[in-house]
């Protein structure tokens, strides 16, 4: 199986990085796939979009984004996020409560919405 080198990174850490089979993302021009051997391109990440990596080794990654590029290159995919939030880390709750308070279309609103997007509960 064709595999790809992928990076996860906010300003703060580094989420995930390992070989991939596949990554999709939510960018301001819609939702992209990207495969090994895919084009060369940069992209700007969707404020509260959802990143899914299909690692070799861990499984399905699935991390909020807000924010942020993904690029890629012959060397492989780098996800550059505002911020970010493994799916396995978001407090449901605490999301779902922040959705509820939140100015609908707000910047606060869509980082919920794709916080609860990311734990399959939008």
């Amino acid at each position: 199986m064709a595999s790809m080198r992928v990076g996860l990174v906010s300003p703060e850490r580094e989420l995930w990085g390992g070989e991939a089979s596949a990554v999709y993302a939510r960018t301001l021009e819609g939702e992209l796939g990207v495969l090994p051997g895919h084009i060369p391109l940069l992209g700007v990440l969707d404020e509260g979009g959802v990143v899914r990596i299909h690692s070799v080794d861990d499984g399905l990654i699935t991390a909020a984004v807000h924010g942020g590029f993904l690029s890629v290159t012959r060397d492989g995919v780098s996800i550059l996020a505002e911020t970010a939030e493994l799916a396995s880390e978001i407090d449901v709750e605490r999301a779902q409560s922040g959705l509820a308070k939140a100015e609908p279309g707000s910047a606060e609103a869509r980082r919920a919405e794709g916080r609860l997007r990311a734990v399959g509960q939008v």
